[in-house]
């Protein structure tokens, strides 16, 4: 049975276990205006295990229910989602300034479908598997999927709805209880999701948000969950990835990427650009999927760049108060230093800013000029690490093949980009490409369809999310074997 669902002033903590002393608490401020949103505790872990412990009692049962009997919770939680639209998107733009439209488009309408589709879905793709042996005729096997049990989710700050509820309702369909770790930069949004399920009927204790800091992933991953999932830096998904390994805990890693786009000489000239325009700023370029490279052959390079700089000069930044703004600030002050750190060194090493490269600084929050830069080489970290912010770095090559050889130049490989109007020709350049998916004349959508697999190679994580394949993450498999004939046992 549904019931109300909290107002964005109301959202507290639930679930949380008595606290003693002094609390460590969490201070979420809105990085448009610098202003307090609000407090929640710190989860320890004394608390994360008692978490735990709630999830383990609580697991069986859920399990126990048919795909349909889980479903109808997932969609209970959809209709109230469409319904609190508006309310949620006003606390994304609150705690992480993208503009009103962009909440809707990119983390609210993706998950609304990704709920329907699972929760349909995932009987058929859970299906048992079975079949007769090829060598021993006599022999028959199949595959049942259960439940891994209880999985921990650490989720990250430049989406903070759409990316763990993708996992969440894979997770809660897969019969797992879940116990959601959101980012210390977003956990007013972790709270609302709790509070959505909460409101959708969901069994006590099946999902419980667990707010925290570093501290407090940590002692998940450290805790007895059966299987983390985690997106974020690649440095603290090395030592998830260690500390997991300790103890065979198996994991799910998504890491960033560095993602190249390839302008070819025949490319849709306007719908390239404008894609160029959209991938490397959309979210302030806060996206793993971001452009972060772009790739474009000499013969069209002055038009397109001319072009693309024209229309980067009109985008509104600011804050979205009336929901006229293009793009919003970054989300916290650290990002603002990484981003700028990358931007200056470019410039230090002899790369030119043909707009922006500077913080804005007539506005009060964590705003950064969208920036193109241009005489951009692989000696520059802007073209070496990730940069989550709103810089496009262009290089302009000879040909096709260079372009190829360039995009391939990185310890990263999560998506990449090739605009064409031959496809034929474009698919050739895509199996030459090193990276999890490649999008012809497209850019960054490919996270909001839930039938496509979401996963990098390289640095840029271990994994699979989303899909059939992201779905069966969250199970484990017994093979069962039987003789067709059985023999006579003497």
């Amino acid at each position: 049975m549904r019931q109300g669902l909290k107002t964005l002033d109301s959202i507290t903590p639930t679930d949380t276990p008595p606290l003693r002393g002094a609390v460590r608490e969490i201070v979420s401020l809105n990085p448009s205006t610098l202003e307090e949103l609000g407090r929640v505790p710190i989860f320890t872990a004394e608390q994360v295990q008692q978490a735990l412990a709630k999830a383990r009692a609580a697991q069986p049962a859920w399990a126990a229910l048919s795909f349909k009997q889980r479903a109808e919770f997932i969609l209970n939680a959809k209709i109230l989602l469409l319904e609190r639209q508006d309310e949620l998107c006003e606390l994304m733009g609150r705690e992480t300034g993208k503009p009103m439209v962009e909440s809707l488009s990119s983390e609210v309408l993706p998950v609304a479908n990704l709920m329907d589709y699972f929760a349909r879905k995932s009987a058929k793709l859970l299906r048992e598997d079975q079949f007769t042996l090829s060598v021993f005729r006599n022999k028959k096997s199949r595959i049942h999927y259960f439940p891994l049990g209880v999985v921990g989710i650490i989720s990250p700050w430049n989406y903070p709805f759409s990316i763990p509820m993708g996992e969440i309702v894979m997770g809660l369909m897969a019969g797992n209880a879940v116990l959601l770790k959101p980012s210390e930069y977003t956990p007013l949004v972790g709270l609302w999701m709790g509070e959505l399920f909460r409101a959708a009927g969901l069994p006590d204790n099946v999902l419980q948000v667990l707010s925290g800091d570093g501290t407090t992933g940590a002692a998940l991953v450290d805790s007895a969950i059966d299987k983390i999932f985690f997106t974020g830096s690649g440095r603290t998904g090395r030592k998830i990835a260690e500390a997991a390994a300790r103890r065979f805990m198996p994991f799910v890693l998504e890491l960033g990427g560095k993602d190249a786009m390839i302008v070819c000489a025949d490319a849709p000239f306007e719908r390239t650009v404008n894609g160029a325009l959209w991938g490397g700023f959309s979210n302030c370029g806060q996206a793993c999927a971001s452009v972060e490279r772009l790739y474009v052959v000499e013969s069209i390079a002055d038009r397109f760049i001319n072009a693309l700089v024209e229309k980067t000069k009109l985008l509104r930044v600011g804050i979205d108060g009336e929901q006229q703004q293009d793009i919003g600030p970054l989300n916290n002050a650290r990002q603002l230093e990484i981003v700028t750190d990358q931007v200056n060194d470019a410039i230090a090493r002899g790369a030119k800013a043909l707009t922006g490269g500077h913080r804005m600084a007539n506005l009060p929050g964590y705003f950064y000029k969208p920036t193109v830069l241009v005489n951009v080489n692989n000696s520059m970290r802007v073209m070496q690490e990730e940069t989550f912010g709103p810089v496009l770095p262009i290089v302009v090559v000879k040909d096709e093949a260079e372009a190829i050889r360039e995009a391939n130049r990185s310890n990263y490989g999560l998506l990449a980009s090739i605009w064409t109007k031959d496809t034929a020709r474009g698919k050739q350049i895509a199996a030459q490409i090193e990276a999890g998916t490649i999008i012809i004349n497209d850019v960054l959508y490919t996270h909001g369809a839930a039938e496509t697999p979401w996963f990098g190679v390289k640095e840029s994580g271990m994994g699979v999310t989303h899909s059939k394949h992201g779905l069966r993450e969250f199970i484990r498999m017994k093979h069962i074997n039987w003789d067709l004939m059985p023999m006579k046992c003497i």
